[in-house]
């Protein structure tokens, strides 16, 4: 449990409280798709076939089972094995900046799941955007890239003063495992107090078997604990949304 499924069940938490949400996948893995809670038989194009001018923005926004949640997926790009010509559009142009512009004019929140680390397609996304959350799962080797992760953003903010980092939410969180306990509290001593959210997501069974099945834990399993910790996170932002 990662950033797509922070990203979608954070958007279906969003939702459900009324708020009017929408949800981009930039990430060409394209990940979102398989745990939003679309409909079988969906259209699978997104935001690279309206990057490339193939598709017009009314018809990449998608419905979901949610009443108040629409999905624009990653589109045609998911199905290439080679993204380059998608990044460099994405790098080279200002339709993330202008979408995400749009998308904030008809929406009360907008979730965007980016590809991991701090590549062109997340500096753009960055560019544009207000919050930010670095989803941390508790284990040694993403203690790694951090560091790297919260420079990027403070390179960004110098350009985007509206950027504000709300925290690093720990993920896969496992009380009483060592190693997950271990990174956990490294994380809480060397990194500033206010940079860590109180809420920990845990690793459960539900999680996992709700995004395999297409749907956010919040809503397939709601009393789990992590949809409960996704709805505390959700009600946590709200109050900063305001």
């Amino acid at each position: 449990m990662g950033k797509t499924t922070t990203s979608v069940n954070l958007a279906a938490a969003f939702a459900r409280r009324g708020l009017k949400t929408l949800i981009i996948d930039v990430d060409p893995q394209g990940a979102v798709r398989y745990g939003v809670g679309l409909r079988r038989g969906h259209p699978t194009y997104g935001f690279a076939d309206y990057l490339n001018g193939v598709r017009s923005l009314r018809e990449i926004i998608l419905p979901t089972a949610l009443p108040w949640l629409r999905v624009i997926l990653a589109g045609s790009v998911s199905d290439s094995a080679d993204h380059t010509f998608y990044q460099q559009l994405v790098a080279e142009t200002t339709v993330v900046h202008d979408l995400v512009r749009i998308a904030q004019e008809r929406c009360d929140v907008v979730v965007v799941d980016t590809p991991p680390g701090l590549g062109p397609i997340v500096h753009r996304v960055l560019e544009a955007s207000q919050h930010v959350i670095v989803p941390l799962q508790c284990e040694p080797l993403a203690l790694q890239t951090t560091p790297q992760i919260l420079r990027g953003i403070q390179d960004v903010v110098d350009h985007n003063p509206d950027l504000t980092l709300d925290g690093i939410l720990l993920t896969m969180f496992e009380p009483g495992n060592a190693s997950s306990e271990r990174v956990a509290e490294y994380v809480k001593a060397h990194l500033p107090r206010n940079l860590i959210f109180d809420v920990r997501i845990p690793r459960t069974e539900a999680a996992l078997e709700a995004f395999a099945a297409g749907q956010p834990v919040v809503l397939r399993t709601p009393a789990d604990p992590a949809a409960q910790a996704y709805v505390n996170l959700a009600t946590l932002l709200a109050e900063r949304l305001k």
